[in-house]
Order: C-alpha cells, then structure tokens, then sequence
C-alpha cells in the first residue's frame, strides 16, 4: 500500500495529526512526571530489601532469537512504612540484567495513605517512563511542525 500526500490540505491534516498525537504523548509524560514529583515531596521515605525477583516474559511467544524478548527482572522489595507492619511491593520497571539484587538495600518512597502503592527511590523507577513518553512526544510535535512549517511555504 503506498500513500501520497498531496495538496496543502493534505499536508495540514498530516501536521495537524502528527502534532496532536504528539501533544497527547507529551502529556502522559508530563502526567507521569507530575506524579513522580508527588512521589518525592508528598511521599514518606523508607528503608527497604529487595527480597526478590520476579522474572517477566515479554513477546507473548512470538519468535525466539528477536531482541527485546527476553525476560526481565521486577524486584519485590519488603519494608516497613512509619507505625505500620511489614510491606512488600513489586517494582513496575524491570530490567535484563536485573538492575538489583537480592538482599540490596533500597530506598523506598510510599504514600502514608497506602504503603502498598510505593516505588524504590531511583532514576528508572521515578524517570523513566516520563522521559520516554515526553521525548517521543516532542519528537513527533517537533515532525508535524516541520511538515506544517513546510506546507506553508509549498504552493
């Protein structure tokens, strides 16, 4: 299937898509750094253990030998929160090679309110998905406004 884009109109339609799917990404970046941020100035902080580690596939079975589906490593960290009983929770991030080990000590931020919704204190867990979700958006504004930038100038 091939597509042409032709005519003004085509191209601002184009632009206009590209820079809206890129505002929404974007934003979930900007959603998902703002809760981190909530992490770090309305979060109690912990010591805490990675006790484990769960392994994840990824590729639902799909062809073996293509990069990115292997397994990845989630660490369960324990800790006990302020005048509460003993925690565990699993890290959404993982990773291959496993970015903890068993028995490392963490720290841990966590909500007062639930201590179960918590996250080890560190760049991938707090970071991570912002960034990529932000980047990508940009990118695809910064596409849609070269397309549109573009399709001014063209008759």
């Amino acid at each position: 299937m091939q597509v042409e884009v032709r005519g003004r109109r085509a191209r601002r339609w184009v632009a206009g898509g590209l820079i809206a799917f890129g505002a929404l990404f974007s934003g979930i970046g900007l959603v998902l750094a703002g809760v981190s941020v909530s992490y770090l100035t309305d979060g109690e902080r912990a010591p805490g253990t990675v006790v484990a580690l769960e392994w994840e596939e990824h590729g639902g079975g799909s062809r073996k030998g293509r990069t990115g589906d292997e397994p990845v490593a989630h660490p369960v960290v324990a800790f006990t929160p302020a005048g509460g009983s003993p925690t565990r929770f699993r890290e959404f991030t993982g990773s291959n090679p496993p970015a903890y080990e068993v028995g490392e000590r963490v720290e841990v931020l966590y909500r007062p309110d639930s201590p179960e919704d918590a996250r080890i204190d560190g760049f991938a867990a707090l970071w991570l998905l912002p960034l990529i979700f932000g980047g990508i958006g940009l990118v695809i504004v910064g596409v849609g406004t070269g397309i549109a930038l573009v399709a001014r100038r063209r008759p």
